[in-house]
C-alpha cells in the first residue's frame, strides 16, 4: 500500500529564524507570514528549536514584582527576559524525517498536540514544514484514485483476490468505498476491510462482503494469508 509521503504534501517556503534572530523580528515574522510558530535553525540550517507564539507571550505575562518573578521556574524567566530566539525557543523540537508518510505525521500531530512539524532531511537540516491542513489534503484525492489502490494493492496484490462484477465490487463515492462480493473466509473479510480502511484518503468504509466459511476460530496460524473468491450466491 502507498501512503503517500510527507514530502508530497509539505510546504517548501518556510519561514525560519536564526538562533541571533531578535524578539522584534520574530515578531514581525510570525505576522507577516501568518503563522503561529517558525523553526530555529544555525548555521548549517539544522533545526536547533522552535520559537512560538506562547514563548514570546512569555515576555506580556512576566510579574512586575520582583518577589513574583522570582518564584517562575526557570525557564519562563529566561523567556520572559529573552531578546534572540536562543532565548526564547523551546529547544530540541519534534521534527519529521522528510520520508516519513502522511500517516506517522498525522499520528505524530496528534501525539504531541501540535499543529505543525518541521520537516528535516537524513542530516537534520529543515526541508519544509507540514501542518494538519497539509495532511488533510490526502482527503481530497479523487474517487477514481482511491479505488484504484483498493483494487490492486488491497485485493490483487494483497489478499491474491481478483476484483470484477462477478466476484467482488468496489465503488467509491467521496472517499467513502463500498465492498460487495463474497471472500472465501471471515478472516479475509476482515482484513480486507481493516487494510482498506487505510489506503490514504478513504474517509469510511461499507462492507457488505460475504463469507463462504467462518475460520475465525482457528488459531491465528492457521489463517489464511491469500484467499480466493468465490461467486456470490445472489446478485447485488
Amino acid at each position: 500500500m502507498r501512503h503517500r509521503k510527507i514530502k508530497n504534501v509539505m510546504t517548501t517556503d518556510v519561514a525560519f529564524v536564526k538562533d541571533y534572530t531578535d524578539f522584534k523580528d520574530i515578531v514581525r515574522l510570525l505576522a507577516d507570514r501568518h503563522v503561529s510558530a517558525v523553526p530555529v535553525v544555525d548555521n548549517e540550517n539544522r533545526v536547533v528549536g522552535l520559537v512560538s507564539e506562547s514563548d514570546l507571550l512569555a515576555k506580556q505575562s512576566r510579574p512586575e514584582r520582583p518577589g513574583l518573578f522570582a518564584r517562575l521556574r526557570p525557564t519562563k524567566q529566561h523567556k520572559a527576559t529573552g531578546t534572540v530566539a536562543a532565548d526564547l525557543m523551546t529547544t530540541s523540537p519534534i521534527t519529521i524525517d522528510v520520508q516519513s508518510t502522511v500517516v506517522d505525521g498525522a499520528r505524530t500531530l496528534v501525539r504531541h498536540n501540535i499543529h505543525q512539524l518541521p520537516v528535516v532531511d537524513e542530516t537534520g537540516r529543515l526541508v519544509g514544514i507540514v501542518g494538519r491542513k497539509d495532511l488533510l489534503a490526502v482527503f481530497l484525492r479523487q474517487d477514481d484514485d482511491i479505488r484504484d489502490e483498493v483494487v490492486h494493492d488491497v485485493f490483487e496484490h494483497g489478499l491474491g483476490v481478483t476484483v470484477n462484477p462477478t466476484t467482488v465490487d468496489v465503488s467509491v463515492r467521496d472517499g467513502v468505498v463500498l465492498l460487495r462480493g463474497e471472500l472465501e473466509t471471515k478472516s479475509l473479510v476482515r482484513i480486507a476491510e481493516s487494510i482498506t480502511r487505510r489506503v490514504d484518503g478513504v474517509v469510511d468504509v461499507d462492507s457488505q462482503l460475504r463469507f463462504v466459511r467462518d475460520d475465525t476460530h482457528l488459531p491465528p496460524a492457521d489463517f489464511p494469508i491469500v484467499g480466493a473468491c468465490r461467486l456470490p450466491r445472489q446478485p447485488f
